[in-house]
């Protein structure tokens, strides 16, 4: 059984990945949830309270799934390929990054928000540069790619291609980014 503050956070978290920020209100969560909006407040006074739980609760979910990223995958390029099968995911389900969602408003969301969002981004970027370095160091990521330009591109690819093939190809042009992907990381 699900408790009503997960229930929240969770249409909460799918109506910010389809409509935005901006795109939703209490009223909405109400009618979704089924439940008043006198009672959401009760558990999230504010709604910049009720997107930082629920950002919250999305950055724990990556930050879970990258030490089973590697515990799965020993070779760099499969883990950088299993990270992009997460924003597979999200192309499958119909919904965008949760934060790319915020970042696309930021001049729309509080300074606090704004900054929680780039921390997210940071540590994506701090955990590709890594394993770009292991891969480079083991010879499966080509020694002529800068790490930090490629954890961007690896980021800035997967994160564009989710928006993109939202609209195209769906999961078969997703997949075809990631093939791109692979390949580009070991053109030698």
């Amino acid at each position: 059984m699900t408790d009503t503050r997960s229930t929240l956070l969770e249409e909460a978290e799918r109506l910010i990945r389809t409509r935005g920020y901006a795109g939703f209100s209490y009223a909405d969560l109400s009618q979704a949830v089924g439940i008043t909006k006198a009672s959401i407040h009760h558990h999230f006074p504010t709604k910049e309270t009720l997107v930082e739980t629920a950002l919250g609760r999305y950055r724990e979910r990556y930050d879970l799934a990258f030490p089973e990223i590697e515990k799965a995958h020993s070779h760099a390029v499969d883990r950088i390929v299993a990270y992009g099968r997460l924003y597979l995911a999200s192309v499958n389900e119909g919904t965008g990054c949760l934060c790319a969602a915020l970042a696309a408003e930021r001049d729309g969301i509080s300074p606090k928000l704004a900054d929680a969002v780039t921390l997210f981004f940071r540590d994506h970027l701090d955990w590709l540069e890594r394993i770009v370095t292991e891969g480079r160091g083991s010879g499966e990521i080509s020694e002529r790619l800068d790490v930090a330009e490629t954890a961007r591109l690896i980021l800035s690819s997967l994160s564009g291609a989710l928006m993109v093939e939202r609209l195209l190809g769906g999961a078969r042009g997703f997949e075809q980014v990631l093939a791109a992907l692979r390949k580009t990381l070991a053109d030698r």
